[in-house]
Formats: structure tokens, sequence, C-alpha cells
């Protein structure tokens, strides 16, 4: 496997009696659409705007291509915070190729950057159009255009998705895959687990500032033991697979009666069926993969709203 380009090192950070990273470690590699995954209050966006500069950490370190990251590298960075950044007053036109410039790009370059990242997403018609007259979606647009309009290395962009439409999003997701397949370095976070489980190659959950699982969407889906579901007619409380011995773990049984049973390898499902057999005919039986938001529940012991909630309930906080 590639080494990441993007590394996060031992990040720590305490505001008062709040600790808002406690180590956290993980890395993203070249071309990949990652996805930063926790609730509110657990600490992403405190590494996204630690990535920038923007807050500084106690101790840990931020990597890019194996070096610290400097001002220089920053430049070579988009950046799409969750609260608006855009001056409200001015067009979007003029918006886009302000930053574009900021990024060093001449005046030319700039217009025709901004023009066509515009036109791309969607807003050709909106060029000379205030930003607070924007509708919400169509300034997220703007926000994704103008971390895209200097052609970034690095893309880190916090909760996207937020607020748009169906079309909306899946623009934007075409513009991140596409950007991902050029080979620009996608981190972004979002509480929409089913639109990171089809996008996303990877991810991180973190919580309460600490990394509780990561790794290919694909492996934390199929997790340390296979799943086996099970479902035999007439038998609600799928009272066959009581006790199954070493052949596997029965961990939920469905209202319809299915039981979802942890074995240990694929090879060992025999056993099972032939008990499930045994007791009466079988309508059901496969190897299923868990949801994202599953592995985010059993990483974190709650839902993303549960987990939130509970962040909530605490003492008062800036966000993190």
């Amino acid at each position: 496997m590639d080494s990441p380009e993007l590394e996060i090192d031992g990040l720590r950070r305490r505001y008062d009696t709040v600790t808002a990273l406690d180590g956290l470690t993980f890395g993203v590699r070249a071309g990949e659409l990652f996805g930063f995954l926790g609730p509110n209050g657990s600490g992403k966006t405190t590494t996204m705007r630690a990535i920038f500069g923007v807050t500084a950490l106690d101790s840990g370190q931020i990597r890019w291509r194996g070096r610290p990251v400097d001002a220089a590298a920053r430049r070579t960075f988009g950046y799409m915070p969750e609260e608006r950044g855009l001056y409200p007053t001015m067009e979007l036109l003029d918006q886009v190729t302000y930053f574009a410039e900021l990024h060093g790009l001449s005046a030319a370059s700039a217009a025709r950057a901004a023009r066509y990242w515009i036109e791309r997403l969607g807003l050709a018609s909106r060029e000379r159009t205030r930003i607070d007259a924007l509708s919400h979606g169509n300034q997220q647009r703007a926000q994704l255009a103008v971390a895209l309009v200097h052609d970034p290395e690095l893309l880190v962009l916090d909760e996207p998705f937020s607020g748009l439409d169906p079309g909306g999003i899946d623009a934007m997701s075409a513009v991140l895959a596409e950007r991902a397949a050029a080979g620009v370095t996608v981190l972004f976070s979002s509480h929409q687990l089913d639109l990171v489980e089809d996008i996303c190659q990877s991810v991180a959950i973190i919580h309460r500032g600490r990394l509780v699982a990561s790794g290919p969407v694909a492996d934390l889906r199929r997790g340390d033991r296979p799943r086996l579901v099970v479902r035999v007619a007439g038998d609600r409380a799928a009272a066959w697979a009581a006790d199954l011995g070493s052949a596997g773990t029965p961990d939920t049984v469905r209202a319809d009666g299915t039981a979802e049973i942890s074995v240990p390898s694929p090879e060992g499902s025999q056993p099972i069926l032939d008990l499930a057999r045994a007791a009466g005919r079988v309508e059901h039986f496969a190897f299923e993969d868990r949801s994202l938001s599953e592995v985010f529940r059993l990483a974190t012991g709650a839902s993303v709203g549960q987990a939130e909630a509970e962040h909530a309930a605490g003492p008062a906080e800036a966000t993190l």
C-alpha cells in the first residue's frame, strides 16, 4: 500500500478543561476520497483548522509528502470551511477570481479559472449575483469553487454536502470523484454516512478527540469476523440459533426472525446451515457486510445523533 501523502501524527489540543484532540493519528493517500467522521465536538474541525495553521497544537505534527506542513505547502491546499468564508456583498465571479489571485494566479488566469469552475458547478447564470443573494446550496457550490480555483493538490472540506438538495449532492460528489481520479488527495467530513459509504475509499472515525476506527470502507464494513444472516421459516425468535457453540456467535435477531451471526471464517458456515435446516425451511442464508452507520455505532458506542446529543448535554464549549 502506498505511503500516505497527508499524515496526521499524534495531534493533541486542549481548550481549558476540554480535550479537543487526544493523540489523533491517521493518514490519507494520494488520489483518495477520504471520509473524516465523528459527531459534533469530536475534533474534526479542530484537525482541519490545524492543517491550515489556523489552530495551534499542543503537540503532534501534520506532514505533507513526508515533510512538516508549512506556508508553501498550504498554498497548494484548498479549504472549504463549514461556516461561510466568503464576502457576502461581492459578486460570485469577482469573489472566485479574487481568491484565485490570492493564490498567485495572474488576473487573466484567475478570471479564466473562476469562469471554468463556476460553470462546472452549475452557477454560470449566477456570475453577477451577490454571494448573499445566492441560495444556501449555491453558496456551498461557490465555496467549493473558491477551494478548487487554484488547482489544489489537497482538498480539505468541512461538511461540503450540508444543505444540498439531491442534485447538488450528485454534482459535488462527481466533482470530488473527478479530482481524486486526477490525483488530488481529498479529505472531507460529513454526517451523511450513506453517502460516505458510497463514494469514499477509506475513512477515519473519531470520538472525543481520539481515533476509534480507520481503514478502507470495504474492510470496516466486513469487520474482523464475517457476518452470516440466516432466517428459518416460522421461527421469529431465531431460537434455533441459541446455542451455536464454536460455529458462531448470535449478535442480533431482527424483527422478521433473521439472525445475525458472527462466524470465525466463511469456510465455517456449513455447521450453521445444517442446524438451520434441521430446524425448518431456510428462507435466507447469506453473508452480509455491515453498514457504515453500524460501524460508526460500534466504534463510538452510539449513533451520530446519540453521540451529538450526549455532547450537547455537556458543558458549553466552542465548536471543535
